[in-house]
């Protein structure tokens, strides 16, 4: 594999168009409000091509932000007056955060706007398929601390899934990945949209852990 490759969609992303359209596809991510008057956002849960598999495309939020500190999330951010719609948005923020041009991205689906309180957004999903595999470097530094793509295989092992307990009293699924760990709303839609695919694997909902302080902020 190179990296002029030009690579088709896989199989298994196929028929993703189909269930991304469901009606009810919001009800599969527990936690999920409905959009209210916070401003719009766009975020781009972008699978390519891994050694074994397909990955997903994290970024490691800087931990000295006001919002999300620390956490691991999809390439996103506001949507901004010259942004035509969402998927616009979140092509925009992927190449300005990590350098992956929306020329080089089909868009499979949109997942419908949710809310999240803390930092205020109303947040629309768009999942996409890169058709290269490049290796990914952090292009807005004021941002982002670093850039990871991780194996789907490994967000399916239920060695790697647990629930994390918040200290205000929240919880949510949570995704282990050597020393990296998902939660909050990233994991709610990694969670949500696995069960929205089929992919998602029976795991221990009772295994819990603590968040680790590198991936929290109090900040919230």
């Amino acid at each position: 594999m190179t990296s002029e490759q030009w690579l088709p969609v896989p199989a298994e992303l196929g028929d993703s168009a189909e269930a991304l359209s469901r009606p009810d596809s919001l009800e599969f991510i527990d936690g999920a409000r409905r959009p209210g008057r916070g401003r719009p956002a766009a975020v781009l849960i972008m699978f390519c091509a891994g050694a074994d598999g397909l990955d997903l495309v994290l970024v490691e939020k800087r931990p000295d932000l006001r919002h999300h500190a620390g956490q691991l999330a999809f390439p996103g951010g506001g949507i901004e007056a010259g942004d035509a719609d969402p998927v616009q948005a979140a092509l925009r923020e992927a190449e300005e955060e990590v350098g992956v041009p929306g020329g080089e991205i089909t868009v499979l689906g949109i997942l419908p706007s949710a809310h999240i309180p803390r930092s205020g957004f109303d947040v629309t999903p768009v999942v996409g398929w890169w058709h290269h595999s490049r290796p990914l470097q952090v292009v807005d530094v004021g941002e982002l601390a670093d850039v990871h793509r991780v194996p789907v295989s490994a967000l399916l092992s239920p060695a790697n899934r647990d629930t994390w307990h918040h200290s205000r009293g929240f919880t949510g699924p949570g995704f282990w990945i050597g020393e990296l760990y998902v939660w909050g709303f990233t994991a709610y839609l990694l969670d949500g949209l696995f069960d929205l695919l089929g992919w998602t694997i029976d795991w221990d909902r009772g295994r819990t852990s603590e968040i680790p302080a590198r991936f929290l902020s109090e900040r919230l």
